[in-house]
């Protein structure tokens, strides 16, 4: 059996190896490499905070991760199978290391912010869009 996510280090593993996979990933890893290049540093520890403040209570993230994404794809186009894949790539993730409650709501809320962000930032692009 396999530990459930309790504590901001088990957040970390689940962000870190995410990562780690989704950076090689052959569709959606070049929008990592080419938008986090030498951020990397900075970037991981707001993910930390962000799957903490939803999976552990924390509130420790500070933040709009729509707008972030509204903002990259008018710099990288993000399509329907970008999300999807991440969605994949995800749970994938929080399988193959964690199981219980908890893992199941990671899960749940990942499956929910790729319906809204992949709804959002295509509505992005209409000029009546109001975030």
């Amino acid at each position: 059996m396999k530990p459930d996510i309790t504590s901001r280090v088990d957040v970390e593993k689940l962000v870190n190896t995410f990562y780690n996979k989704a950076k090689k990933d052959e569709l959606i890893g070049y929008i990592f490499e080419e938008r986090l290049a030498g951020k990397w540093v900075h970037h991981l520890p707001k993910m930390y905070r962000f799957w903490a403040s939803i999976l552990l209570g924390e509130a420790s993230y500070r933040g709009n991760i729509m707008v972030k994404h509204i903002e990259l794809n008018k710099l990288v186009p993000l399509r329907k199978e970008h999300f999807d894949r991440w969605e994949t790539l995800f749970i994938e993730n929080v399988n193959s290391l964690f199981e219980g409650d908890v893992a199941d709501e990671a899960k749940r809320r990942a499956g929910m912010m790729v319906q809204l962000m992949n709804f959002k930032v295509d509505k992005s692009m209409d000029k009546h869009f109001i975030q």
